[in-house]
């Protein structure tokens, strides 16, 4: 277990490879979950501001869902979340012509149309935070079938997860908690 500040980190997020293989996976984890991504209370006012902005990316059958749901639902277990159509897709993704299911909030950020990427939750997958006692504790959680490619393609190119994650790291806890996460990854490395 690695500690910086208030954050709990598993150590095979630094010792395990993973790199996102979509062309294999084919964005699967905006299909197959248990609910919709996980959202802060912030995000969710920030999604729902945004939604006219990003909804001409979206599929009408998707649009539909949001209209009927409201652009955020409360799941039993983890709180506020995207919703889903019938349990499956998240409302937010769109396929491309590659048959790849990718983010319609994220197609409007790269466009320059917002600035806001996507739910952290989707951004950091697949590190899963949880909140305990004052600390967040971050855990490598990949899925067993669906993230096989990445983690062989991680192995191939010997990228640790951390490495890969860094922009979403980044994002949700700043730069210099990157830098003390680079050095003990360091540190760990040598043994």
């Amino acid at each position: 277990m690695i500690a910086i500040d208030n954050v709990l980190l598993a150590d095979d997020i630094v010792e395990a490879h993973f790199v996102c293989d979509l062309e294999k996976c084919k964005g699967g984890c905006c299909v197959d979950g248990d609910c919709g991504a996980p959202i802060t209370q912030e995000e969710a006012d920030t999604i729902a501001e945004l939604y006219p902005v990003f909804k001409p990316h979206l599929e009408p059958q998707y649009i539909a869902e949001i209209e009927r749901q409201g652009t955020h639902v409360t799941d039993d277990e983890y709180g506020l979340v995207t919703p889903t159509v019938n349990g499956g897709i998240c409302v937010y993704g769109y396929t491309d012509e590659l048959g790849i299911v990718k983010c319609g909030i994220e197609k409007a950020w790269r466009e320059g149309k917002i600035n806001f990427r996507k739910p952290i939750s989707c951004h950091l997958f697949p590190i899963r935070v949880t909140e305990s006692n004052g600390y967040e504790m971050l855990n490598y959680e990949p899925r067993k079938q669906l993230c096989r490619p990445a983690c062989k393609l991680g192995n191939k190119l010997k990228i640790p997860v951390y490495k890969f994650l860094k922009d979403p790291i980044v994002r949700k806890w700043g730069e210099e908690f990157y830098e003390t996460l680079e050095a003990v990854a360091e540190k760990m490395k040598e043994g």
